[in-house]
């Protein structure tokens, strides 16, 4: 019994080794192809950055210029109904100027700068953000970004587009060879940069200029692309 037994052993391990030593086959066919998705949607978000400069001749002074702008500006906003978690500090910064006279320096008092970035969620709302900060003391506005509050559902479609392009042009490209995918190998996506939150950037200038601000948002797009390997028979 015991003889047997090894002899069992002895030809699976010669079988595993004689089968290990085969030469891999040939890969099978396969097609490569480009899928791209496309969505336009409406944007229903944005985002507006304002700030405030204050200057003073002592950095004290021009703390507490700044604050008191800036308090009236945050009372304002709240007052327009946007919420408490819709406006945050993007920055804050208190620097010395100088004047410079026959290469010579000289202390001309300090700036402090208090930059807010405010979501409104309601678009129709955002010309009128921009106007009551302006007239609460905010003396820049550095841009207003665009975007979707489900933007992760815009995106998911997108990709199934892209997908099914490909998989449409790789059948495509099977039939043109006489031939038909059998199966799906990979599916990789390449993410694209274009897709951000779409900016607009405007001037004080442009912003004292109009009654009440324009605002155009235009749409947004948000594009997909993958790249499909199918195997083919």
């Amino acid at each position: 019994m015991k003889n047997a037994f090894a002899g069992l052993t002895a030809f699976l391990m010669l079988t595993t080794t004689v089968l290990a030593q085969q030469p891999p086959g040939p890969p099978p066919p396969s097609v490569v192809t480009t899928g791209e998705g496309l969505i336009k949607r409406a944007p229903d978000r944005a985002w507006v950055t304002v700030a405030a400069e204050s200057r003073a001749k002592t950095p004290q002074e021009a703390q507490r210029a700044n604050a008191t702008v800036m308090s009236a500006v945050m009372q304002k906003i709240k007052g327009a109904g946007i919420p408490p978690d819709a406006v945050q500090t993007a920055s804050f910064d208190l620097q010395p100027e100088f004047d410079y006279t026959n290469n010579k320096q000289t202390l001309r008092g300090y700036v402090a700068r208090n930059t807010l970035e405010v979501r409104v969620d309601d678009l129709p709302k955002l010309g009128d953000v921009i106007d009551i900060t302006i007239g609460a003391g905010v003396t820049n506005v550095s841009g207003v970004r665009f975007d979707l509050k489900d933007r992760a559902a815009a995106e998911r479609e997108a990709l199934k587009m892209a997908v099914a392009d490909a998989r449409e042009r790789a059948d495509a490209a099977a039939a043109g060879a006489g031939m038909k995918v059998e199966r799906v190998l990979k599916i990789e996506e390449q993410r694209s940069i274009g897709g951000g939150p779409r900016p607009m950037m405007m001037t004080m200038a442009a912003a004292q200029e109009a009654r009440t601000t324009p605002v155009s948002p235009g749409e947004i797009e948000i594009r997909s692309i993958v790249t499909l390997t199918t195997a083919v028979r």
